[in-house]
């Protein structure tokens, strides 16, 4: 029996669209995570969104991980869902710890907006684009990221 990942209809057509837009596809149990590279980020989303066949048209979150000490330190994590086809789909961008910055998926997916403001008051990744990039959780002058690995567990004094 094939796994996801070899019959997975997404891959397949990205594959046809833009190969050089996939960096790797792994499956774990049973969902696809795509690593996009940052600047095909938009254009990958993009074609998710309108390939007719796919209609991955519903963002449901975007959340970061930080893989300190490790480069490229974080990776951004998008969820994507067709509801036409009851399939959902992950999408990974990575970006450098010195100035962690993507960009926006607000224009693609306006439900970006809230996302991308929390995972940069949390994890202090710019998203390029953004319309209104400031905090969201934490007060305004709060130092620091307190979701990064390196984040003092009693914070700034």
């Amino acid at each position: 029996m094939p796994s996801n990942l070899e019959s997975n209809l997404a891959l397949k057509k990205l594959r046809e669209f833009a190969p050089q837009g996939i960096e790797e596809a792994r499956e774990f149990r049973g969902e696809v995570t795509i690593y996009i590279p940052p600047e095909w980020l938009i254009r990958v989303s993009e074609f998710l969104r309108d390939e007719p066949r796919l209609a991955f048209k519903y963002l449901s979150d975007i959340t970061a991980l930080d893989l300190y000490p490790n480069e490229p330190r974080f990776e951004v994590v998008y969820h994507l869902l067709s509801l036409q086809n009851a399939e959902r789909l992950r999408l990974k961008v990575r970006a450098g710890g010195d100035d962690p910055c993507v960009d926006s998926l607000v224009p693609v997916y306006p439900a970006a907006n809230a996302f991308e403001r929390e995972v940069f008051d949390l994890f202090g990744i710019q998203f390029a684009g953004h319309p209104y990039l400031r905090r969201i959780l934490m007060p305004e002058d709060w130092e620091g990221y307190p979701l990064r690995k390196d984040y003092p567990t009693e914070g700034y004094r």
